[in-house]
């Protein structure tokens, strides 16, 4: 079978990213545009923090940084006099109009154990604030992480055999680079299936045939219910709200969708004792949040929601809290000369052609 284009072109847009960044901070680029571009503050994204992991096929290394590289960030942060505020104090910000320094947030994705064991140690050196989004169904340890699911699958075995659609296949995973092929191939497939239902027969399917036990799997990294208790107790720490099964809202009817965001509340709020204002869309790119998205969760109540869509903050945002955009701390760029790129907006800006608000 011809290898799909695929796996080639993320490599490529990788490594294009990587010159981008390389050529805005050895150009100083970034030093002329920052005064344009930086706005008024950021929303950092992270999922997994956590030592860095020896094995050669990791396809999900985009959503992990070591704490390390979160501690440098931090330092740049703070030497650039850029405050480190928690969600609630960016939203009183933005609709306040309180512009005199600029600030940035802390958020977490899923709600995963190493936040707890490996984050939270790093923010507190910094008397730092975080938000983590906790999906529902995460805490209760039966949630599907169907990407960490694939690449356990793939990793164990050295070739895998999958139906699509009318075509039965048998894809490769001998070696590194063909496993991370074959993750690209069924990734993307598997995100453009039409339905939760179709995602869930098909990773359950492969689990099944190639032993992985995705519940076990999510207990072993997702925060309990019990945990999510105690990391809440910290002063730094905001618990809000990423849905009950880490669906693609934009796919779910309107009332599955306000329903995802709304039970998940409630379930945090039950074990919590206390309101849950902020929300994150599961996947959050344009093609999982967009407009329908943004009211649904300013009708449910919340104060912010947070997409993946790059982007500074700028005074419009106040225009558009349930629809903000953030810059990732991506695993496959740790590089610490690029964090002045990154918060000087240039690079988010020429991702967005250089429009100030992507909100629609």
């Amino acid at each position: 079978m011809p290898e799909s284009p695929q796996p080639f072109m993320k490599q490529l847009r990788n490594n294009v990213i990587r010159a981008g960044l390389g050529a805005l901070y050895f150009s100083g680029a970034h030093h002329l545009l920052r005064p344009l571009l930086s706005g008024v503050g950021a929303i950092f994204m992270l999922h997994h923090v956590r030592p860095a992991r020896e094995a050669a096929f990791q396809p999900n290394r985009h959503l992990e940084v070591t704490p390390e590289f979160l501690r440098a960030t931090l330092c740049h942060l703070r030497s650039r006099d850029i405050d480190i505020v928690s969600m609630d104090e960016l939203h009183e910000r933005l609709v306040q109009g309180r512009f005199d320094r600029r600030f940035a947030a802390f958020t977490f994705d899923d709600g995963y154990r190493d936040n707890l064991d490996h984050a939270l140690p790093v923010l507190r050196e910094f008397d730092a604030p975080l938000t983590v989004y906790v999906a529902s169904d995460f805490a209760e340890g039966t949630g599907r992480l169907w990407w960490t699911a694939l690449e356990a699958v793939i990793a164990k075995a050295e070739q895998v055999d999958i139906q699509i659609g009318n075509s039965a296949l048998r894809l490769d995973a001998t070696t590194p680079a063909a496993k991370q092929a074959t993750f690209d191939r069924l990734h993307n497939w598997l995100r453009a299936l039409p339905g939760e239902h179709d995602l869930k027969r098909e990773i359950e399917a492969l689990c099944t045939t190639y032993d992985v036990d995705m519940e076990a799997l999510c207990r072993s990294l997702c925060l309990s219910w019990a945990e999510v208790k105690t990391f809440a107790a910290d002063p730094l720490v905001t618990i809000g709200a990423h849905s009950v099964s880490h669906c693609n809202l934009a796919k779910q009817a309107e009332d599955i969708a306000a329903q995802e965001m709304t039970a998940s509340r409630a379930r945090i709020e039950q074990v919590l004792e206390r309101p849950v204002l902020h929300l994150a869309y599961p996947y959050g790119d344009r093609e999982a949040a967009g407009m329908r998205e943004f009211a649904l969760a300013a009708s449910a109540g919340f104060k912010t929601a947070v997409t993946t869509r790059p982007g500074m903050l700028f005074a419009e945002n106040a225009g558009h809290m349930t629809a903000l955009p953030r810059v990732s701390l991506n695993g496959n760029y740790q590089d610490a000369r690029i964090l002045p790129v990154l918060t000087s907006g240039a690079a988010t800006a020429m991702w967005n052609g250089f429009r100030r608000i992507a909100a629609a």
